[in-house]
């Protein structure tokens, strides 16, 4: 005869195997509160769509996964804050952030933990060829100022003056050098570079009377897309018919708004192919755009492969294997329109597209 208490015990186990496995849990960290918050908000929407998307087919091993929030409000302390609480949340990965300052303030602390981060938009020089837990799904300022400087100078530019913002000063600096660097190598100058800081009142005609003052042939502003659309607002005004130029920070859908008709003719970076008609494409649009009602930018499309790449490296990966190990080893991944591969640093090429604001749209150049 069986003791009662055998039968309880194996009804207890039975029920014990049924329960659902622990989430997968991934931190996001961005600026969702700050006067850059248009890249943030972009890029968590994206992660939010790609982890319900995850969800809705099995999620990873069958495990959930599970979303965990963090505004980093473009400020090193609170990013710093921000970061500590996703490592106490025991996050598998964190996604963000989407300024070089913001890393800068984050990576020791994700070092010390052994947490991979995936930056979708990060570029500074300061973090490329370092091995720590730090990926980025975007290229270097390196790339992207040499590209700048080959087409102002093919424009016929040769005489620059930049104006950059100072609150990201790991990102604004880093492309500035590179920039200057890159277009004296061709023959050309910056004549000038006028710092200021990321604020309402920060005395937008006052920067461009300065950047005006040796008289340049062309303006480059290092700018989020809420400095930009005033920096742009001034220079028409006192200098409608000189060339602007901005880097890829500000191309957000938020620019356009913002900006109006003062943007017209800017020559801008975009991180991605806004012309892309092939359907995995224009799956994700219709189903960010029916989720949110707007249209991604370039922070999301990024934002996106950065998750996706996360989860299939953790699909992917063997026992005893790092997610670290697993996103080197495991590439390239299927991005939405390029594919993803890590070197051992985990640093990852890219291909971009130069636009020129037309009619108050981003419209794809040569």
């Amino acid at each position: 005869m069986h003791h009662p208490l055998t039968a309880v015990a194996l009804a207890s186990l039975a029920l014990l195997g049924c329960q659902p496995a622990e989430p997968v849990r991934i931190g996001f960290l961005g600026g969702l509160s700050s006067r850059a918050s248009d890249v943030g908000e972009a890029g968590r929407n994206a992660v939010q769509l790609a982890v319900e998307q995850r969800n809705s087919a099995g999620g990873i091993r069958g495990r959930t996964i599970e979303l965990i929030v963090r505004d980093d409000a473009q400020d090193m302390e609170v990013a710093t804050r921000g970061t500590k609480e996703l490592i106490e949340n025991r996050v598998a990965a964190v996604i963000g952030p989407f300024a070089s300052s913001m890393a800068a303030a984050a990576l020791p602390h994700i070092n010390q933990a052994g947490v991979v981060m995936v930056s979708p938009t990060i570029t500074s020089m300061d973090f490329v060829g370092n091995d720590d837990y730090l990926f980025r799904i975007n290229r270097t300022t390196r790339d992207n100022a040499r590209d700048y400087a080959a087409k102002l100078y093919q424009r016929g530019q040769r005489r620059i003056a930049a104006t950059f913002d100072v609150r990201n000063r790991s990102f604004t600096e880093s492309w500035l050098n590179e920039f200057k660097a890159a277009f004296a190598e061709i023959g050309g100058e910056t004549i000038i570079a006028v710092p200021f800081e990321s604020m309402p009142d920060a005395g937008f005609a006052d920067i461009v009377t300065k950047m005006l003052a040796p008289r340049p042939d062309g303006l480059l502003f290092i700018a989020a897309a809420v400095d930009l659309s005033r920096l742009c607002e001034q220079a028409k005004r006192l200098a409608p018919k000189l060339p602007i130029a901005a880097t890829e920070w500000a191309a957000s859908e938020k620019l356009i708004e913002l900006g109006g008709k003062a943007l017209e003719g800017l020559l801008i970076v975009q991180n991605f192919n806004r012309e892309d008609r092939s359907a995995r494409y224009l799956a994700f649009r219709d189903a960010y755009f029916k989720r949110f009602q707007r249209d991604p930018g370039y922070s999301s499309v990024l934002a996106y492969d950065a998750a996706n790449a996360v989860f299939d490296a953790m699909e992917k990966r063997t026992e005893g294997e790092t997610l670290k190990q697993a996103l080197v080893k495991y590439a390239p991944f299927e991005g939405l329109q390029q594919t993803i591969s890590f070197d051992a640093y985990g640093d990852t090429p890219r291909t971009v597209y130069f636009t020129q604001i037309r009619d108050g749209r981003y419209e794809q150049i040569e």
